[in-house]
């Protein structure tokens, strides 16, 4: 069986989407970010990414990780793309070229638009919104994603989808990245074939299955 390791307030829950969309029995071990506790290797502390156990599962202390079989694999972006091309079906590439495709788009969420959208998220997680620090900041990622999204609303202009005619891998794990985004409204208003194709994605049964899992989560440890 596919285990999760991960909680789903992380990256972990683009893993735990994929796996809803590709309707797969999967074990989830929740492993919280060192981050998230006062003393993440106190006795008492529950697993977490600087918990012995698991830096012996993966060294750089981050989460997600599935184990597949006798695979450990890690990085959020490629697992999805590992799944999509182990279990097949509309979400995976198709042809040679397809795969490539989907490659190309998932490298492009992790090169050029996460390194902006994750500040985002992480000044309101430490709620520095309304302070000029957190204010700058969330100004100059967006000034970061202009670029990113002017090529993303040029692309999706005439379309339903990033790759081919259908719901892919490419769009799960873009959506996920840009969902850190998702505060600043005018950046979105002002690209409205995204805000139409997030729309779209965030609509489906399975991101609202993880979504209702995530709910559940207390966000204080």
């Amino acid at each position: 069986m596919l285990t999760i390791y991960g909680v789903y307030r992380s990256r972990a829950s683009r893993v735990y989407w994929m796996a809803e969309e590709l309707a797969l029995e999967f074990r989830s071990v929740p492993v919280l970010q060192a981050r998230r506790l006062a003393d993440p290797l106190a006795e008492e502390a529950p697993l977490n990414t600087h918990s012995p156990d698991f830096e012996a599962l993966n060294p750089m202390a981050q989460i997600p990780s599935i184990r597949d079989g006798d695979l450990v694999l890690h990085e959020s972006l490629a697992i999805n793309l590992y799944l999509a091309r182990k279990h097949g079906g509309p979400l995976s590439g198709q042809t040679v070229e397809e795969d490539g495709l989907l490659t190309m788009w998932t490298i492009w969420a992790a090169s050029q638009v996460e390194p902006h959208s994750v500040k985002i998220v992480l000044t309101y997680d430490n709620e520095l919104e309304n302070s000029e620090d957190g204010k700058q900041t969330i100004a100059a990622a967006c000034y970061g994603l202009r670029r990113p999204f002017a090529a993303l609303e040029s692309h999706l202009a005439g379309r339903q989808w990033i790759v081919g005619d259908r719901f892919t891998v490419a769009d799960l794990n873009i959506a996920e990245v840009l969902r850190y985004a998702q505060t600043e409204t005018d950046l979105f208003d002002a690209h409205p074939s995204i805000k139409a194709w997030i729309e779209r994605c965030q609509a489906r049964p399975a991101y609202r299955a993880m979504q209702a899992a995530r709910a559940k989560e207390p966000i204080e440890v």
